[in-house]
């Protein structure tokens, strides 16, 4: 009796043991990201984060975090401004038609010093415009922005013309930015006394690095310890995924988890004591996530497109698509009257109508984009009859996917 305790005792010891040396690399700390990395990226190669699974639970491919999300608050904002652009060779204004490009020039030359005579100039090489930019986060003092500069009034052309300073103001009417300095216009109009030919807008042009920004935008990134990631596309799946890829990576480099779900799009994270949220975004940013898909196609009409997910399936159906073609074809005859005769020579109409009509009828389903695929070709359809096809077997409900008409 003795004997046999002890014999389980030193199986629960020696099970203890083994347990004990499994549990051991989870709870090491690693001192760099790189290690971290590595270690988890071997466990993911070992089918410990999700092994085989069927075509339609894997993921449809593996991308950066930073690639399908980004940070609440880390976003663009738009300036707008208003100013005179000069230099133009006759193509400006007329300021007879845009009296307010003649308000706007003499008071840029009022600002200047000079008061010239309302009414007096009557030159087309000045035009109003609008400026647009946008100004992208973290943008401070001195850097440069690409400035969209577009015609207000009834100038023809913006070509070889250089924009006044002008300032660019925010939504709540501060001025951010300035911009100023010589457009590039892509667009041209060439024209004649009964012809004129225009290639692109050459009303609008743009200025690269043609603003320089004056004021910063105030922000709260990294004053708080929660960030919360947003996805581009929202999809539950991919949410959970990116959770857990976040937790298994912050296990072994911060001994604890980070990452919480919220909803379909966002996620919050709790940035680790003693650690800048800079640095803990950039060491989280490069995680490879599996994606998921919602099962969609989408056609457009117009230029006969079709885009088919890879999620896309269809129940097996037969599909006759036929064409119908009439040929008509006038071959008229000259009739001579007979000699000596009061016959006039008249032409006699001749017409022949021809109707073809071809019909197909195929077997057409998938388990996968490839199936459904060769299934269309063999069909022998163009990307029209495509189009028909996918929205005849969405009203027959064998469609399984979103079908987007655009």
């Amino acid at each position: 009796m003795m004997r046999r305790f002890a014999i389980v005792l030193l199986a629960l010891l020696a099970t203890s043991a083994v347990h004990a040396g499994e549990s051991a690399p989870n709870e090491k700390g690693y001192k760099t990201p790189g290690q971290a990395q590595a270690a988890w990226q071997k466990e993911v190669d070992d089918g410990r984060w999700g092994g085989p699974a069927s075509p339609l639970g894997q993921g449809g491919a593996l991308a950066r975090l930073k690639d399908i999300a980004t940070i609440q608050g880390v976003r663009e904002n738009q300036l707008v401004g208003y100013g005179l652009v000069i230099g133009l060779n006759g193509t400006g204004d007329s300021l007879r038609n845009a009296p307010f490009t003649e308000q706007s020039m003499r008071a840029m030359l009022d600002n200047l010093g000079i008061s010239p005579p309302a009414g007096t100039s009557r030159a087309k090489n000045i035009a109003a415009v609008i400026v647009t930019a946008n100004l992208p986060p973290f943008a401070g003092r001195g850097s440069r922005i690409d400035v969209t500069v577009s015609s207000l009034g009834d100038a023809t052309s913006l070509s070889g013309g250089t924009l006044v300073m002008t300032p660019l103001a925010g939504a709540d009417g501060q001025v951010y930015a300035a911009a100023q300095g010589n457009m590039i216009v892509s667009g041209f109009t060439a024209s004649g006394e009964a012809a004129t030919v225009t290639q692109g807008v050459p009303t609008s042009g743009r200025i690269p690095n043609g603003a320089l920004v004056e004021k910063e935008v105030a922000g709260n990134f990294g004053q708080e310890g929660e960030l919360v990631v947003e996805l581009r596309q929202p999809d539950f799946t991919t949410v959970v995924r990116i959770t857990d890829t976040i937790n298994a990576f912050a296990k072994r480099r911060y001994n604890q988890p980070v990452a919480k779900e919220r909803d379909a799009k966002s996620i919050r994270l709790r940035k680790p004591k003693n650690m800048t949220a800079a640095r803990f975004l950039a060491e989280i940013e490069g995680l490879p996530v599996p994606t998921d898909e919602v099962a969609r196609v989408v056609v457009d009409e117009r230029t006969g497109t079709v885009v088919i997910g890879e999620k896309v399936r269809i129940s097996r159906v037969a599909i006759s698509h036929g064409s119908l073609s009439v040929r008509v074809t006038e071959t008229p005859t000259v009739v001579q009257p007979e000699p000596f005769s009061d016959g006039v020579t008249a032409v006699e109409p001749n017409t022949d109508i021809q109707v073809q009509q071809t019909s197909k009828i195929g077997m057409l389903g998938g388990t996968d984009l490839e199936s459904l695929v060769k299934g269309l070709n063999q069909i022998g359809v163009k990307p029209q009859g495509i189009i028909a096809i996918l929205q005849g077997i969405k009203t027959a409900g064998a469609l399984h996917a979103e079908l987007v008409v655009q």
